[in-house]
């Protein structure tokens, strides 16, 4: 028997940016959906042409691409009250956005269309239908069942007649929506069943359209392909209104690499999933999300000894996947919680793993530090710089004498405030002394440094800090209180983090700066004598 095959359906460009703090400029919605076309998703909604000018833009640019399999959808309404479909501003809007497939949404809970609509049930089964005709006059319809679980708990008749009201008029899929997000994977099995056996005398595929109100999109959405859905609708991440929508990352994943007899995107493997994920996190400016499942920093990331030993023999003890599969990678953590294993796997590149005494030795001074304040866990180049000095191994590029910094001053020229840095060190025997200008202090010493030492190593010139993380060791001293700060630089090949700890938060930038430079030059070093 062949895997039935899944459509996946993503509404990232719509739903997805109605989530909180969520904005997508015209020219990241075209990004987004050129990327989602590459790697095989069946359908792209881009948007509501009535709603603004950027979406029927969008549309406008869009047609010109070649997206191969994938299938632009617009998405609108069903036509107004009173109002034939022909005549409905909202009906026109999407007839003019040219897709080949238009999404319908339409009204399934007795309730929302007596109550909200202000509509008799028998127009509102003519709404759709009427909608439905007139669209797929020109296009592939597919009709987005909204609130069909809630409407199906009130009134499971007329539910099913909304359903075919659309099939009887042309769609060609007919979607159930979770629209409030508060159904269980059991009821949405139950009645995924139901509205298949409902519309079962029409040509029609079933889908589904969960949102994550009860932390359960990805559950109810696989629920219902297990029920018999063949088209599940969600967003790259789960981005989206109020708790989010089904994150299609995790459902793709499950499909194809979990569950059996399924196929997705053709049969593609599903290596370009974390790819896809940050991508769409950096386009929206969101944070990425660490503890996301097959696709975030932390999902393959063991800290504990005990696993990181089993890790060493056997990764399945403790991934239920190889992170390879969906374009991720293991990390292994160092922290007080760490145990030998942890310093071998994260060391290997140092060839220590047979010197036991060593290996104590770096995991006593981990712990003493962690006790002052500081985490290796997105510090692996400061961690990769004290294992040198642990091990003897660690020859200073340069030796800091003195820092000073000049913060809050105005420019009389342009009003702004700046800060400025004035650095002195020693390189071999020779002094270096430089000053530079910053936004504030922590760019303004950053400026210094390179600056300082660039003419000694040119190296220097592609380097740059990327972020800047301060955090308060123990809020209970207050203002006296030890400060944590995390620094990510990168060139153009990499990205490394660095710490500092101090109760002077320049004084634990200065220290997290200055080994970001070391690891720089260091691993520099280490590429010209191979």
């Amino acid at each position: 028997m062949t895997d039935r095959p899944i459509q996946i359906y993503d509404t990232t460009l719509r739903d997805g940016s109605q989530g909180e703090g969520v904005s997508f400029s015209l020219q990241d919605k075209l990004n987004i959906a050129r990327r989602l076309a590459e790697i095989g998703i069946n359908f792209i909604e881009g948007g509501y042409p009535l709603s603004n000018e950027k979406d029927v833009a969008f549309f406008k640019q869009i047609r010109k691409d070649n997206l191969g399999d994938s299938k632009i959808c617009a998405f609108g309404m069903t036509r107004r009250r009173a109002m034939k479909a022909a005549d409905d501003p909202g009906m026109k809007a999407l007839v003019a956005a040219e897709t080949p497939c238009i999404t319908l949404v339409g009204k399934t809970w007795d309730y929302h269309a007596t109550d909200v609509l202000n509509v008799t049930l028998e127009e509102n089964l003519a709404m759709i239908g009427e909608s439905a005709e007139f669209l797929g006059r020109g296009a592939e319809v597919i009709y987005d069942a909204e609130h069909f679980f809630d409407g199906y708990k009130a009134n499971p008749e007329y539910a099913i007649e909304t359903l075919r009201a659309a099939a009887s008029a042309g769609a060609k899929y007919l979607v159930l929506c979770d629209t409030n997000g508060g159904t269980l994977p059991e009821q949405v099995a139950e009645v995924t069943r139901a509205a298949i056996d409902g519309t079962r005398d029409y040509e029609v595929r079933v889908g589904i359209h969960t949102h994550n109100d009860g932390e359960l999109a990805v559950a109810n959405s696989l629920a219902a392909v297990d029920a018999g859905a063949s088209q599940v609708q969600g967003t790259i991440n789960g981005i989206g209104e109020r708790c989010g929508n089904a994150d299609l990352i995790s459902v793709m994943a499950n499909l194809a690499l979990k569950k059996k007899g399924y196929q997705v995107l053709g049969g593609r493997d599903m290596k370009h999933l974390t790819e896809l994920s940050r991508y769409v996190y950096e386009t929206a400016n969101l944070q990425w999300r660490g503890g996301q499942p097959f696709v975030g920093q932390s999902a393959f990331a063991h800290k504990g000894g005990m696993h990181v030993h089993a890790i060493n023999k056997a990764a399945k003890t403790y991934e239920h996947i190889d992170p390879a599969l969906v374009g991720n990678e293991r990390r292994i953590l160092v922290s007080e919680l760490s145990g030998r294993s942890n310093i071998v796997a994260v060391a290997t590149k140092h060839n220590i793993q047979d010197d036991r005494e060593l290996m104590d030795k770096i995991l006593s001074e981990v712990v003493r530090l962690e006790n002052q304040g500081y985490q290796f866990e997105n510090a692996g180049a400061s961690f990769d710089l004290l294992i040198k000095k642990l091990s003897n191994t660690f020859t200073p590029h340069f030796e800091p004498i003195k820092y000073r910094i000049v913060a809050g001053d105005r420019d009389s020229s342009s009003g702004g405030v700046f800060a400025e840095a004035i650095i002195k060190l020693k390189v071999g025997e020779e002094l270096w002394f430089d000053a530079a200008e910053g936004h504030g202090p922590v760019n303004a010493l950053d400026a210094g440094l390179r600056k300082a030492l660039s003419g000694a190593f040119p190296c220097l010139h592609d380097m740059k800090l990327i972020d800047y993380k301060v955090r308060v060791v123990d809020s209970g001293a207050g203002t006296a209180a030890a400060i944590r700060v995390n620094i990510e630089s990168g060139d153009t090949k990499e990205t490394w983090g660095t710490i500092g700890v101090s109760d002077n938060i320049i004084a634990a930038s200065w220290q997290a700066l200055t080994d970001a430079v070391e690891y720089k030059l260091h691993k520099e070093r280490s590429a010209n004598s191979v």
